[in-house]
């Protein structure tokens, strides 16, 4: 199919986007960080092509429906939606070097879709509680809010790196942003996620009760995204009532980041209402 094509393609894109970010990073030569922003924006305008001629191609088969029913959609939605929230957020405050990880992961997600025999790229009917309008509200928040945490992964590592206890920032390191205001990107990032997120799980609680006839069931995946909508609300009111900045909010946003991959990942291996999501 032309869209798998194109996306394979984007893969690569989003790899040589992801070395320029590292090559920006490590040389300091604005040269690199001018061409990651433009290949990174080739990629993101590639991926979108994609995205649309794959669901142009289910309208074609007699099946149309959104690309977002499974773990292959899912996974260059991911790609897509975790390069346009970084873009955005490089150009309002110029941190080239957050794009060193958010496209590497956007590159990773590409490649276990495009290149692992365990993910089917083939368009398929949707099961009748997939036919629903409330699937696109859902998916869509839900990825919001996993590529805003995506980013606070990468800012928390970000700032782990800078701030090395007993260690003097070499002068790679010291290209980085400021501690402080890595720490204050990183929580509105966290803050933004939770908000989608939040409406994800919402959304997904309606969509639940449309098609089951109950709001939660204590599925795998809806158990696993209460426990990471907690791990957030709780690094969240640390932050608020405790006064959490720093190290502890970095640590927490990638162990936070973690729950969110086996949400997503993890839990497909059990048996649920979302095993369909493979």
């Amino acid at each position: 199919m032309t869209s798998s094509f194109i996306l394979s393609v984007v893969t690569f894109t989003y790899g040589a986007a992801a070395i320029l970010y590292w090559a920006t990073w490590v040389f300091k030569r604005p040269v690199f960080g001018r061409a990651a922003t433009w290949i990174s924006l080739l990629a993101v305008a590639g991926n979108t092509v994609g995205i649309l001629l794959r669901w142009l191609e289910s309208h074609r088969m007699g099946i149309g429906h959104v690309p977002l029913s499974n773990l292959y959609e899912s996974l260059i939605f991911f790609a897509w939606i975790t390069m346009v929230v970084y873009l955005v957020t490089e150009r309002q405050y110029k941190v080239k070097s957050l794009g060193a990880f958010t496209a590497s992961l956007a590159f990773l997600a590409m490649a276990y879709a495009s290149l692992s025999p365990d993910v089917n790229d083939r368009i398929q009917p949707l099961i009748p509680a997939l036919k629903s309008n409330w699937l696109t509200a859902h998916v869509v928040t839900c990825f919001l809010g996993y590529a805003a945490f995506a980013a606070a992964f990468g800012l928390g590592a970000m700032y782990l790196l800078k701030t090395r206890k007993g260690k003097v920032p070499g002068p790679i390191m010291s290209r980085l942003p400021e501690p402080v205001v890595i720490d204050e990107l990183l929580y509105q990032n966290i803050l933004l996620g939770f908000l989608f997120l939040s409406a994800g799980i919402i959304t997904g609680a309606v969509w639940a009760n449309t098609a089951w006839g109950h709001y939660w069931s204590w599925d795998p995946k809806e158990t696993w995204s209460l426990v990471t909508w907690l791990v957030y609300a709780g690094l969240i009111h640390a932050r608020m009532v405790r006064g959490w900045h720093g190290r502890a909010t970095a640590i927490f946003s990638i162990l936070g980041f973690l729950c969110v991959l086996f949400t997503w990942f993890g839990v497909n291996l059990l048996a649920g209402l979302h095993s369909y999501a493979t």
